[in-house]
């Protein structure tokens, strides 16, 4: 499991994460809302270990163990993977040897590539001249090859368009072992216990909400996680009243 206690988290000289309360279980997946600058990505980041977000007070638990401190290479390799928002272009490194570092074991590539129709890209330095929607699909792939067991996405639909949304969604929960195929005699409770993967989704669109059913969602105001929840219901909250309104009421 994932479980954060009290977190407090600095910027430089600016207190950008305060007394941040977590759990998430194997099998579980939680939406994270949130405006812009709430917090929402250096959330993710501070979860991933990079260092420019400094803790500043309480504790980050993975599977039992205080990753508070690990480097991201260590969190990586104790099966926390990340996709990216806006991923740099890395001059000189191909898309496939990417893949491959990636890889928790010996992996078929072009079978991987051709799940995300991105085998035209393999040949490629990672991001160079992608559009979003290719990006995107680059980070699944990385992802797909890593096998992790804590899934972290920031805002997979962002620069999207309608196209890859579908394929993007529908490879996020597979990822979560999410199929809608499932045995419907089964409980919900019966059905998360055979999954193992965990995922915290970062959401503006909501769209995720249309291939991903989630257990949990929260809304990350300035810093601070104000409200737990079903998802969608927290969406259509949003929707319809906005951020500031959505919290008033939660309080």
């Amino acid at each position: 499991m994932l479980q954060i206690e009290d977190l407090q988290v600095k910027l430089g000289d600016k207190e950008i994460l305060k007394h941040i309360d977590l759990e998430i279980l194997p099998g579980e997946t939680h939406i994270l809302f949130g405006p812009n600058g709430s917090g929402k990505t250096s959330l993710l980041m501070t979860i991933m270990g990079y260092p420019q977000y400094r803790v500043t007070g309480g504790k980050i638990l993975f599977k039992g163990e205080d990753i508070t401190h690990k480097s991201v290479d260590e969190r990586a390799r104790l099966g926390i993977g990340m996709s990216y928002q806006r991923p740099p272009t890395i001059h000189g490194v191909k898309t496939r040897q990417m893949i491959e570092i990636c890889a928790k074991e010996e992996v078929d590539v072009e079978a991987l590539a051709k799940k995300v129709n991105f085998s035209e890209f393999l040949k490629r330095d990672v991001n160079e001249g992608f559009s979003g929607g290719e990006i995107k699909r680059s980070e699944l792939l990385q992802l797909m090859a890593q096998d992790a067991d804590l899934f972290l996405f920031d805002e997979p639909e962002s620069g999207v368009d309608l196209e890859n949304i579908s394929l993007i969604g529908n490879i996020i929960s597979e990822l979560l072992q999410r199929d809608f195929r499932v045995d419907l005699k089964k409980t919900q409770k019966e059905r998360r216990r055979e999954r193992t993967k965990m995922g915290l989704i970062i959401t503006h669109t909501g769209f995720i909400l249309d291939y991903v059913t989630a257990d949990k969602g929260q809304v990350l105001f300035d810093g601070v996680l104000t409200c737990t929840t079903h998802p969608r219901e927290i969406f259509r909250c949003i929707s319809k009243v906005g951020y500031e309104e959505c919290i008033r009421c939660a309080a």
